[in-house]
C-alpha cells in the first residue's frame, strides 16, 4: 500500500511527556511538543470497524498516515498528537510499505490534561 503525498492536507504535532527522576522512582512530565509538524493525511474509522473491534479498540476515532524520516521512527504508542486543535492517545503504529511512512491508530482525549 503506497502513501499517496496528495493526501497529507494536514499537520500533527506530536507531543511527549518525558521521564522526570523526582527521588523516588521516576514519573512522566507534562506532554510537551517534540519536533516539527508533520504532513499527514487523516481518515475516520468506520463505525462497522469499531463495532467489530474489542472493547480496548472501540474508542479509535481516526487514522494518521504520514511520511517516513528518522524522527517519525521514533515515535512510540506513549506518545501523543495534535491535529486540528484536537489532541489524540495514540493506540498503534504500523509501518507502510518498506518505509514509506507509518499509519497511526488514534484516539480522541476529550481531557488530555487528566490522563
Amino acid at each position: 500500500m503506497a502513501m499517496n503525498s496528495g493526501k497529507r492536507d494536514r499537520l500533527v504535532q506530536f507531543l511527549r511527556a518525558p521521564l522526570i527522576d523526582d527521588g523516588r522512582g521516576q514519573r512522566r512530565g507534562d506532554f510537551e511538543p517534540i519536533g516539527l509538524p508533520v504532513p499527514a493525511s487523516k481518515k475516520p474509522i468506520s463505525d462497522g470497524e469499531k463495532f467489530r473491534a474489542d472493547t480496548t479498540m472501540r474508542d479509535m476515532t481516526d487514522r494518521f498516515e504520514i511520511p517516513a524520516s528518522p524522527f517519525t521512527a521514533g515515535i512510540t504508542a506513549t506518545d501523543r498528537l495534535t491535529c486540528e486543535g484536537v489532541t489524540y492517545g495514540i493506540a498503534g503504529i504500523k509501518e507502510i510499505g518498506c518505509r514509506e511512512g507509518y499509519e497511526i491508530t488514534a484516539r480522541f482525549l476529550p481531557n488530555p490534561a487528566q490522563r
